[in-house]
């Protein structure tokens, strides 16, 4: 049997975000809470936007599609926690444990294009309003959601593909509450030099690329703001980016410390903190960033509940 396809450890426990027995079911209500208004968020938001048919512009195109992954995002990452909170000893087995870090992999990289493809259409809806529609068509919108689901796939393939060449002997007990990559090539009994040379390669281009993006964008998103006239409108304006910024800074933040920085330098219970806000807290308040303090899906919301009710 080849090397990269053998592995004597058969499943792996799961030791949680913390393994302090008084504070085990505050953290499950808690995040039992954050999973329920996670899913209703995002859900809510996907069908609203299908149902509203003058939603359907290359912004709220993008937006579903986000919705779309902060939804399976919390779905593959939260139940498998909220099970270290209940039992004893959370296990799961091997395969099952790549397909989880898989999963999450795919939709944490396509979020990050995705984030910066909302952020260059907010940037060519602010700059270049007479000729939008034209440069942002139907078409273009496919070809940008279908590269964001391309680079997601690649890096993910490439990241799991490496932990098929490493071993796992004897330790199985991961210091998180889902398969991460950082935690499992701790776990090695192999050399694990290249899975972090390609982690971190990954990392950066996933990470590094979108963030310039972001900042460029939003740089002449400012300047654009700062032209108008009204102090009223310039407000709403500032008010509306500075949230978007928060959000996007908070994800890109937690993932760069985790991921950005040698294995040996961060602890586990730093990694376990920056995991919580990208893995938990980002899924939770895009929706709420992205939607609730949008107009036009007031309005949608208030027209579907009068239509249904």
């Amino acid at each position: 049997m080849a090397k990269g396809n053998y592995s004597l450890v058969t499943e792996f426990i799961l030791k949680g975000l913390t393994d302090r027995p008084e504070v085990q079911l505050p953290l499950l209500l808690l995040f039992l809470s954050i999973y329920v208004m996670t899913v209703v968020g995002n859900l809510g938001m996907i069908i609203l936007i299908r149902l509203s048919s003058h939603l359907h512009t290359p912004m709220y195109y993008f937006l579903c599609s986000l919705s779309f992954i902060d939804l399976c995002h919390s779905i593959i990452i939260i139940p498998k926690m909220l099970m270290n909170f209940l039992l004893k000893k959370n296990t799961i087995y091997y395969p099952e444990c790549l397909t989880q870090f898989y999963f999450f992999a795919f939709f944490a990289i396509s979020e990050c294009h995705m984030l910066a493809v909302m952020a260059y259409d907010q940037y060519v809806a602010m700059c270049y309003p007479l000729v939008y529609s034209l440069m942002m068509s139907y078409q273009v919108c496919l070809w940008f959601v279908g590269g964001v689901y391309a680079l997601g796939l690649a890096g993910a393939t490439a990241n799991t593909g490496c932990l098929f060449s490493v071993l796992f002997c004897k330790k199985n007990a991961i210091e998180h509450y889902f398969c991460d990559l950082l935690p499992l090539l701790k776990l090695s009994c192999s050399s694990t030099y290249v899975s972090e040379v390609v982690a971190l390669a990954f990392s950066a281009i996933n990470i590094l690329f979108p963030t310039l993006i972001i900042i460029c964008s939003y740089v002449f998103i400012i300047a654009s703001i700062l032209k108008i006239q009204s102090s009223e409108g310039r407000s709403k304006a500032f008010s509306t980016c500075s949230s978007h910024i928060a959000a996007v800074g908070i994800f890109f933040g937690s993932l760069a410390f985790m991921y950005l920085q040698p294995s040996s330098v961060s602890s586990m219970d730093q990694v376990k903190v920056s995991s919580v806000f990208y893995s938990i807290i980002v899924p939770l308040l895009n929706p709420l960033i992205y939607s609730l303090r949008n107009k036009d899906v007031k309005i949608a919301l208030k027209k579907v509940i009068e239509r249904t009710f």
